[in-house]
C-alpha cells in the first residue's frame, strides 16, 4: 500500500536529511577521508598491555590509562562482555583481570573479586580460548604442554595440500604463521603475581564441569579424534624435531612473516596478527631498534583512541581501521543525500581513494595467479590484502561522481571490476579476500576455537559485487548471473539472508534485496516477497529495526533486538527497493527522524558489525551516520 507522507512530515524529513548530512560532512577530514571509531572490546587493550609488558617497553602512563578503560567497561556482574548488552565473556574477562593485575589493582579489590567469581563459576581459566592460554603461556602461567601444537614446518606445505597455510583465511594465516615460531619456542616470561585465583581446584568443581575439564578422546574415526590424535604426535616431534629442518622452518616463517609487514608496521592492518608478528620477530633475536620491529610498534599508537573521562584519560586500542569502508560508504550516502557529484567534498573523497588503489599482488594470487592486480582495502596502508567488498562498494561510489579526470577513474573502476570478477568462487559467490578458500578440514583443528578461521563467500558480499556489476552494465554477464543464482539458493527459509560482516540477518537482507532488484528480480517473485514479509515480522513496535549480535550464535535472536539507526536503515534499504511505500516503512522513516540529535547524528552503542561471528564483534561509529543518510535520501528521492 502506498502512502501519502503528510506536508509537515515532508518538510520534517529533510530537515532531518540536511542536518545529518551536515554532520556527516563535518566528519570528513582535509584529505578528503572519512573514518569512525571501530570499537571492540577489552581484549584489545589487555593484550596490548601484556605485549609491552612481553617485550620490556610498557610504561607506567600507559599501563594506567589502559587499566581506567578497562575498568569502566566492567560490568555489575564483575565479567567483561565482547559488546554492550551481551554475556560476560569467560576469555575476556581471564585477559583483563591478568591485565588489571599487570597494572596493580590487588586480587582481592571487589572489582577483581566479581571477576574472579564469574571465572571460577564457568570452570575457571581451564575453559578459556587456546589464544587466552598462549598469552598464559607466555608468562609462565600456563604450560605450552596444554596448548595445540602448531610446527613451524607447515610454511612447508604445498598449497594444494591439506592444512597448507592458505588454507587459512587472510587473517588467520597471518596470525598462525608468526604464532608457530612462538609456539615452538615457548617462552615464559614470569610476571610477579600468578593466576591460581583464577583456577579451578578440582574439589570446587561441579561434577558436569568436572567432566568437561577432564581430557576426552573422541573416536579415531572422527576427525576431532583423529587431530587430536595427530596433536599428540607433533608434540612429541617437537620434543625431537628434526633440527636442520626445524631451522630452516623458523627462517622461512619469519621471511613469511617479514615480506607480509605493512608500510604502517602493521601486518594486515589488524590487531592479532600484528601482535603476534611481532612476538615471533622479538623472540627470533630481531633488536627493539630493528626497522621491521620500530615500524611495528610506532604502528601501533596510530590505532589508538585516547578520551578524557570524569575519572581521567582512558586509552584503547582499535582492533582494525576502516577508513576506505567508511569513506566510500560516506560518498554514496551524500550522493543518495542529492549532494552533487562534482561537490567538492565528494571530488576531494574520490581523490584519496584513488590514491588509495591496490595495484600490487598478495597472498590472493596464490589461488589466481594470472589475475591482474586491483581493487582496495579497507584500512590505510594494507596492499597485501586488498578485499573483495570494499572494492566493489568503492566502485559503486566513484562511477557516481564527477570527477574532473575521468580516464583516471574510469581506469581505477575498470581495474577493480576486472580483479573482483576473477575473484569469484567456483561456486558463483565471493568471499571477502579469496577465492575458494572454503576448506573446512582446518576448523576441526583443536587450535581453532575462536572465531572464522576460512573466508566462504557470504550473501553480504556477493550482493555487493552483484549490485556493482550491475551498475558497470554487466548484469548479462555470466559472473553476475551465476551470483544472482548463488543468492537465490542461500536465501533462509524464513526469507531472509545471512549478513557475514554485518548483524546479522537484518544486514544480510538488507543488502541482497537491492542486489537481486537491481539484477532485474522481480519485486513480485517469491524471494523478495519473502524477503519483504520477514522484514515487516521483525520490525519492532517503535518502527525501528535491530539484532542483537547474539543471533550469530542463536538464530532466537534472528532479528531481535533493540532499535538502531544502522539496522533500522538496512531494513529501510531493502524495503524501498522492493518498490514498498507502506506503513512499516512510514515507521521505520518517522523512527529515524524522532530518535535524531539535535546535531544531526544519531547515537549507537550497539554493536552492528562482526569479525568472527561468535566471538569477536565491532561497533562502527559511522554506520549510525552513513546508512540513515543513504535511507533518507533515498527514500524522499523516491517521492520526487
Amino acid at each position: 500500500m502506498t502512502l501519502t507522507a503528510p506536508e509537515t512530515t515532508s518538510r520534517s524529513l529533510h530537515s532531518a536529511l540536511d542536518a545529518a548530512v551536515g554532520f556527516l560532512r563535518s566528519q570528513q577530514d582535509e584529505q578528503g577521508w572519512w573514518k569512525g571509531e571501530l570499537e571492540t572490546n577489552v581484549t584489545m587493550d589487555a593484550e596490548d598491555l601484556l605485549l609491552r609488558e612481553f617485550l620490556g617497553i610498557r610504561e607506567d602512563q600507559e599501563t594506567e590509562e589502559a587499566a581506567r578503560w578497562i575498568r569502566s567497561q566492567q560490568r555489575a556482574d564483575g565479567t567483561w562482555a565482547n559488546f554492550r548488552g551481551g554475556p560476560g565473556d569467560l576469555s575476556t574477562t581471564v585477559e583483563a583481570w591478568v591485565a588489571l593485575r599487570l597494572a596493580g589493582d590487588p586480587p582481592d579489590a571487589e572489582h577483581m573479586q566479581r571477576a574472579q567469581k564469574f571465572v571460577l563459576a564457568w570452570g575457571g581459566a581451564e575453559n578459556s580460548r587456546v589464544f587466552t592460554r598462549i598469552w598464559l603461556a607466555l608468562f609462565g602461567l600456563w604450560s605450552w604442554d596444554e596448548l595445540p601444537d602448531m610446527p613451524p614446518e607447515m610454511v612447508f606445505l604445498p598449497r594444494w595440500f591439506p592444512l597448507n597455510v592458505y588454507d587459512w583465511a587472510c587473517w588467520a594465516r597471518q596470525t598462525v604463521v608468526p604464532l608457530t615460531v612462538v609456539a615452538t619456542l615457548r617462552p615464559a616470561r614470569p610476571l610477579p603475581f600468578g593466576i591460581d585465583e583464577l583456577r579451578c581446584p578440582q574439589e570446587r568443581l561441579t561434577p558436569g564441569q568436572r567432566q568437561a575439564a577432564r581430557p576426552r578422546r573422541a573416536p579415531l574415526w572422527s576427525w576431532a579424534g583423529a587431530f587430536q590424535r595427530l596433536d599428540t604426535v607433533l608434540h612429541r616431534y617437537s620434543r625431537h624435531p628434526m633440527r636442520p629442518l626445524r631451522r630452516l622452518a623458523m627462517r622461512r616463517a619469519a621471511e613469511w612473516v617479514l615480506a607480509r609487514q605493512e608500510a604502517d608496521g602493521s601486518w594486515g592492518g589488524i590487531q592479532p596478527p600484528w601482535v603476534y608478528s611481532l612476538l615471533c620477530l622479538h623472540l627470533l633475536g630481531y633488536p627493539m631498534d630493528h626497522p621491521a620491529m620500530k615500524a611495528g610498534i610506532t604502528g601501533l599508537d596510530r590505532f589508538l583512541v585516547r578520551e578524557h573521562t570524569p575519572d581521567g584519560w582512558v586509552r584503547r586500542l582499535e582492533a582494525c581501521q576502516s577508513p576506505v569502508w567508511d569513506t566510500c560508504l560516506a560518498v554514496t550516502a551524500l550522493l543518495d543525500a542529492g549532494v552533487a557529484p562534482d561537490d567538492p567534498a565528494v571530488v576531494r573523497a574520490a581523490d584519496w581513494m584513488l590514491v588509495e588503489e591496490v595495484r600490487v599482488t598478495g597472498d590472493w594470487a596464490v589461488r589466481r595467479p594470472q589475475l591482474a592486480p586491483g581493487g582496495w582495502a579497507f584500512e590505510f596502508d594494507n596492499d597485501g590484502y586488498p578485499d573483495i567488498d570494499d572494492t566493489a562498494e568503492v566502485v559503486l561510489a566513484l562511477r557516481r561522481v564527477a570527477h574532473p579526470e575521468p580516464a583516471r577513474m574510469r581506469a581505477a573502476i575498470d581495474r577493480g571490476v576486472d580483479w573482483t570478477v576473477g575473484m569469484q568462487s567456483r561456486d558463483g559467490g565471493w568471499g571477502a579476500f579469496d577465492a575458494d578458500n572454503t576448506r573446512e578440514l582446518i576448523t576441526k583443528l583443536p587450535f581453532c576455537d575462536f572465531g572464522a578461521v576460512i573466508d566462504p563467500p557470504s550473501a553480504d558480499v556477493t550482493a555487493h559485487v552483484v549490485e556493482m556489476l550491475v551498475a558497470e552494465g554487466l548484469s548479462g554477464s555470466q559472473a553476475c548471473r551465476r551470483g544472482v543464482a548463488w543468492l537465490l539458493a542461500a536465501q533462509e527459509q524464513d526469507g531472509s539472508w545471512f549478513g557475514r560482516w554485518g548483524a546479522n540477518y537484518v544486514y544480510g537482507t538488507g543488502g541482497v534485496v537491492p542486489a537481486l532488484i537491481a539484477a532485474g528480480v522481480p519485486e513480485s517473485s517469491p524471494a523478495i516477497r519473502g524477503a519483504v514479509r520477514w522484514l515487516e515480522l521483525h520490525q519492532n513496535p517503535d518502527g525501528g529495526w535491530g539484532e542483537d549480535i547474539r543471533s550469530y550464535a542463536d538464530p532466537a535472536w534472528s532479528g531481535r533486538g533493540t532499535s538502531t539507526a544502522s539496522q533500522t536503515a538496512w531494513a529501510l534499504l531493502a524495503l524501498l527497493a522492493a518498490g514498498e511505500r507502506s506503513d512499516t516503512v512510514e515507521r521505520g522513516v518517522r523512527w529515524l527522524v524522532d530518535t535524531q540529535l539535535d546535531d544531526g547524528s544519531w547515537d549507537e552503542p550497539e554493536f552492528t558489525g562482526t569479525g568472527f561471528p561468535g566471538a569477536f564483534y565491532i561497533r562502527y561509529h559511522l554506520y549510525r551516520m552513513v546508512f540513515p543518510v543513504s535511507a533518507l535520501g533515498r527514500y524522499l528521492g523516491g517521492q520526487r
